[in-house]
């Protein structure tokens, strides 16, 4: 495309020099070289302008494909950029589910542990209620008359006895 475009220039450039010089030496002439000079002139403008312009429709192309380019590739970091942000949003919200899931455990432990604790209470105080019940009824049982015989029994005995240990001694 330079060639061209030098090539061009130089027959311009060769073609303006040259022709006052024939113009000067030949003037019957001067008209038909005149004639092909701008003839030469304007298909030399005409391709010189066809190349340039071509040439600019090629950049022009060319920075569209560029800008295109650019685009995608920031098309595609913004898809990136959401899609680990995304992935971040459900990080946070399976940890917050998690938390959320834990303390609901925790207080239903808490609960569980509140109730087992209430019932081992009444627990406790049922015991307490029967082994009181049970020992009324088992002195009740000692207070019979039979039970007053081998009760006064057992006192007899155990003055015995120490009468003897005091003899012994």
């Amino acid at each position: 495309m330079k060639r061209t475009i030098l090539s061009a220039l130089t027959v311009l450039i060769t073609s303006a020099a040259v022709a006052p010089v024939a113009s000067a030496i030949e003037p019957a002439s001067f008209n038909i070289q005149s004639t092909r000079l701008e003839e030469l002139d304007s298909r030399s403008k005409n391709s010189v302008h066809k190349l340039r312009i071509e040439h600019l429709n090629n950049q022009s192309k060319a920075i569209e494909d560029i800008q295109a380019t650019r685009l995608d590739a920031l098309d595609a970091r913004t898809k990136a950029v959401d899609n680990v942000q995304a992935t971040r949003l459900d990080g946070l919200d399976a940890r917050q589910k998690n938390s959320v899931h834990k303390l609901r455990i925790e207080h239903l432990n808490t609960q569980s542990k509140a109730v087992e604790n209430i019932q081992a209470a009444r627990l406790e105080a049922l015991d307490a209620r029967t082994k009181n019940s049970v020992h009324k009824l088992r002195l009740e049982s000692l207070n019979s008359p039979s039970n007053a015989v081998d009760n006064i029994q057992a006192e007899r005995l155990n003055g015995l006895d120490a009468r003897t240990k005091s003899t012994i001694r």
